[in-house]
Parts: C-alpha cells; sequence; structure tokens
C-alpha cells in the first residue's frame, strides 16, 4: 500500500469518528406568513377565512360596510388608519360578528383562548353594540384603532388576558369607550388578566371613558380623558376574587362634564374623574385630574364609594395625585371601607375634611 493510500485511511477514519464525514442536516423548515391585500369593494371575511395563522391582512383606503370574525390565532387585521372605515354590513350580508352588533369580533373561549390576534390601524363607526368585541383572548393587541358613535362600546373585552390596548381613540360611544371585564353574562369572582394594559388612548365623548370591571392584575396608564360624563369607573362586587390589584397611574382626566341620566344599574352621571367602588388594594398614582363638576352622588375629583350591592373599598392607596377645581370635592371618601390610604396628594377640597 502506498503512503498516499495510508494517509487517505487515516483521513477518513478520523472524519468518521469525529462525525465530520457525515451528511449535512437539513435545514430547518422555514415557515413564510404571506399578506393577503383587501381592497375596496373586497370581502375581509374572505381574505381572514383564506389566511393562516401568523399572516396579515391588510385592507386599502375605503369604506367597508362589513363586520369581520377572527378566530384564529397570531393573525393580524390592519389598515389604514383614518382611510380604512369599518362600518355596519347590510342586512342580507351579515355574519355572526354583525349579528351581534359588533365591528370586529375575536372569539376564543377561556379554555382555549385565541392568542396573538393584532388589530392596528382602523376605523370602526357606528355598530350598534361594539366596535371592536373580544371573548377568551390571551396577547390581543389593538392600537392606533379609531372606534366612535358605536352604542355601547368602543372597544371591549371579556375573559382575556395579556391585552396590549394603546394609542386608540375611542369618542361618542353609548356606553364606555374602552371596556375590560371578567364577564357580561354571568355572575362571577374577579378575571386575572395577566398584566393587560390600558395606555396612552385618547378617550372623549362616551359615557364613560375606561369601565375596568371585576378584573385584577391590570395597567390603566397614561391616557388622556375627558368630555365624558365620567372618566375611569373601577368597579367591583362582592363576588370572590374580589375586584382589585390594579394600578391606574399618570392619567389625565379633565372636565368629565357631560349629563347622564340615571340607568338600572348607576345613578345620574356628571362631573366625575376616578371612581372606585367595590374595589381592593388598588393603586391610584400620578394622576392628573382637574375641572370635574358635577352635584351627584358620584361626582367629584377621585372618590370612593361603596358599591351598588354593599361592597365597600379596601387596602386602596391613593397617593401623589395632582387633583384640582373639581366639585363638589376634589378628593371623597364615601365609602366605610377600612384600610385606605390617601397619602401626599395636592389638593384643596375633600370629603370628610382633612384629607389635602
Amino acid at each position: 500500500m502506498t503512503k498516499r493510500q495510508l494517509m487517505y485511511l487515516g483521513c477518513a477514519a478520523l472524519m468518521a469518528a469525529t462525525g465530520l464525514g457525515a451528511a449535512a442536516p437539513a435545514p430547518a423548515e422555514v415557515t413564510h406568513h404571506l399578506t393577503h391585500f383587501v381592497r375596496a369593494g373586497q370581502s375581509i371575511q374572505a381574505a381572514v377565512d383564506a389566511a393562516l395563522p401568523g399572516d396579515t391582512v391588510t385592507i386599502a383606503p375605503g369604506t367597508y360596510h362589513q363586520s369581520v370574525v377572527i378566530k384564529k390565532h397570531n393573525l393580524t387585521l390592519r389598515g389604514t388608519g383614518g382611510r380604512t372605515v369599518l362600518k355596519p354590513a347590510a342586512a342580507s350580508s351579515k355574519n355572526a360578528c354583525a349579528k351581534s352588533g359588533n365591528g370586529i369580533c375575536v372569539l376564543g373561549t377561556r379554555a382555549l383562548p385565541v392568542k396573538g390576534v393584532r388589530i392596528q390601524s382602523l376605523t370602526l363607526s357606528g355598530y350598534k353594540k361594539s366596535g371592536i368585541w373580544a371573548t377568551g383572548t390571551d396577547r390581543l393587541t389593538v392600537q392606533r384603532v379609531y372606534s366612535e358613535s358605536n352604542k355601547v362600546w368602543g372597544i371591549a373585552q371579556e375573559w382575556s388576558t395579556r391585552s396590549v390596548l394603546t394609542h386608540n381613540i375611542a369618542r361618542k360611544n353609548g356606553d364606555a369607550g374602552i371596556f375590560v371585564a371578567n364577564t357580561v353574562t354571568l355572575e362571577a369572582g374577579a378575571t386575572d388578566t395577566g398584566g393587560t394594559v390600558v395606555g396612552h388612548n385618547l378617550l372623549f365623548d362616551n359615557r364613560i371613558g375606561a369601565t375596568i370591571r371585576r378584573v385584577r392584575n391590570l395597567t390603566v396608564q397614561y391616557n388622556s380623558i375627558s368630555a365624558n360624563c365620567a372618566g375611569v369607573f373601577v368597579v367591583g362586587d362582592e363576588s370572590k376574587p374580589r375586584a382589585g390589584d390594579l394600578t391606574v397611574r399618570g392619567n389625565r382626566i379633565s372636565s368629565n362634564n357631560k349629563y347622564c341620566k340615571a340607568t338600572a344599574r348607576l345613578p345620574q352621571i356628571q362631573g366625575t374623574g376616578l371612581v372606585l367602588t367595590g374595589a381592593e388594594d388598588t393603586l391610584v398614582d400620578a394622576n392628573l385630574v382637574w375641572d370635574n363638576v358635577g352635584k351627584y352622588p358620584l361626582s367629584g375629583g377621585i372618590v370612593l364609594f361603596k358599591s351598588f350591592v354593599g361592597a365597600a373599598n379596601t387596602g386602596n392607596v391613593i397617593r401623589g395625585n395632582v387633583v384640582l377645581r373639581n366639585g363638589p370635592a376634589d378628593l371623597a371618601n364615601r365609602d366605610v371601607g377600612t384600610g385606605n390610604q390617601w397619602t401626599a396628594n395636592m389638593c384643596r377640597v375633600s370629603q370628610p375634611v382633612g384629607m389635602c
């Protein structure tokens, strides 16, 4: 055997021992997410139905008399802001979302939530119930949506976790501009939202700017809330677990002086900045609350009020807020709950006296 042959056999043995001579592994499979384009006159729902999880549906400028149902994970629905407008569907073309009176519906269940849906840069107007309605979702993102003149809510969700509702505008909606709840159909304890954020939204000329009802572990921060009947409602009751463990921080809440007549659930509302009813362990921190003036039970800048089923507020901390020119008081404790703390707030008038 020649010297060259011996060198070849030695190299071959070394490669086999170290695996260098093995075939290269197959490359990992690459998933290519698609973008589906919808133009004026076309069906948004058809594009959503054709999309796979991870795809994007992009909606061109135009007015679409449609409602849309989303039940797929990681789907993005994106328009062009004020130039992409969704309005109620014609009677002959109603899907399940339209029949319930909503514009866009993201539908999962508590056991099997729809995950990672994104709704961005759309305008929704004139629906009989909500511009956006979500139930049973996880990591829902709603950004740069303009939801106006809907009969009930602008953007609403229940049974949902880890949502991000930011940089939206909600105006002239019949109830809340943004509504986050455990459920709207059952009596149940508070839902742990896993850190849902309601932030940097503009909420004005609604009945209530934002209603946070029977939930826990949520932050309402850096919103501008004005010209509603009430700015922010944090609502709890006697159910277990209790509503609370929330943070309301850095919001600008002003001139919420529209008049709203009494309903079966609430008295007359006018001049209400921020109200806590039946909540526990909530931090209200560094908000600017001014010029909210009324003469009704919930009127005032920051108000603690016993819930309408008798549950008291307990263990809440109201600190470091600037609360001025509200009436009949800047700070008002109209509750019998215990452990609530009022510290380092800038105000002039309180009920009872001594909290400023």
